[in-house]
C-alpha cells in the first residue's frame, strides 16, 4: 500500500486504496453500487413469486416482513459488533481482518467502489442466512422470509451508497445521512444503524445534542 502521509484530507477520503497483492482479489474488492439491485432483485422477487405458489398472500407478506426485520438486526449487531470489534484470531490477523472489512471504509469513507458489500462478501451472508432461516421457519415458509432479508441487504446497500454520495432533500434523507456523517467523522461507537437507525434508539447507541464522543447514550 502506498504511503498516503502527503495526501490532503479530502485526497484520503476519496481515494480508493490497493488492498491485495493480487490483481484478482483487488479487482473483486471493488465493485459498482448497483451490483447488489442487478444481482439480488430477480432472486428476491423469484423467491416471493415462488412462495406464492406454496403459501398463501397473507404468509408471503408475513414472511417478507420478518425477513426485513430479520435482516435489520443483521445490519446493526453486525455493524456494531463484527465491523468494530476486533476478534482474536490466529497469527495475530484479527486487525488486518477487521480493516479488510470495515475499516478501510472509515479511513477512505468516499470511495465509490467499496461502499457496497462485493458479491464474495455478501454470497456467504445470504447462504447463512438461508440456513437459519430454515432452522427456524422451515419450508415453505422461509422462501418469504429468505426475500425480505434480501430485500433489506438491497436497501441497506443502497442506502449506504446514498448517504456518501446524495444532498438529501427531506427531513427524513437528512437525518439519516447526518447519522451515518456522525458515525464516521464524530463518534464511531454509535450510529451502528444505517438505514434502520431505530435500533440505536432502543439499544442505547443513538447520538444525543451535545454528548461527548465516546459516552453512552441515556
Amino acid at each position: 500500500m502506498s504511503d498516503h502521509s502527503t495526501q490532503k484530507p479530502t485526497e484520503s477520503l476519496d481515494a480508493s486504496p490497493r488492498l491485495f497483492k493480487n490483481n484478482l482479489l483487488d479487482k473483486l474488492s471493488r465493485v459498482h453500487h448497483l451490483t447488489p439491485v442487478i444481482i439480488y432483485t430477480p432472486i428476491f422477487l423469484g423467491l416471493i413469486f415462488y412462495s406464492l405458489t406454496l403459501v398463501s398472500l397473507p404468509l408471503t407478506l408475513l414472511g417478507v416482513f420478518l425477513g426485513y426485520i430479520g435482516w435489520t438486526l443483521t445490519e446493526y449487531f453486525g455493524h456494531r459488533f463484527l465491523f468494530h470489534t476486533i476478534f482474536p484470531l490466529p497469527f495475530g490477523l484479527g486487525p488486518q481482518f477487521q480493516f479488510l472489512i470495515h475499516g478501510v471504509h472509515h479511513v477512505y469513507p468516499n470511495d465509490p467502489l467499496r461502499l457496497v458489500m462485493p458479491p464474495l462478501l455478501s454470497g456467504p451472508i445470504m447462504l447463512i442466512a438461508m440456513s437459519i432461516i430454515y432452522l427456524i421457519f422451515g419450508a415453505p415458509f422461509m422462501w418469504s422470509a429468505l426475500a425480505g432479508f434480501i430485500i433489506g441487504y438491497v436497501i441497506y446497500d443502497c442506502v449506504h451508497y446514498w448517504t456518501h454520495h446524495s444532498n438529501p432533500t427531506t427531513e427524513l434523507g437528512k437525518l439519516v445521512k447526518r447519522l451515518h456523517m456522525l458515525h464516521h467523522f464524530r463518534d464511531a461507537e454509535k450510529g451502528f444503524g444505517v438505514h434502520a437507525i431505530w435500533w440505536d434508539y432502543v439499544f442505547g447507541t443513538a447520538y444525543r445534542n451535545n454528548e461527548a464522543p465516546g459516552t453512552k447514550a441515556v
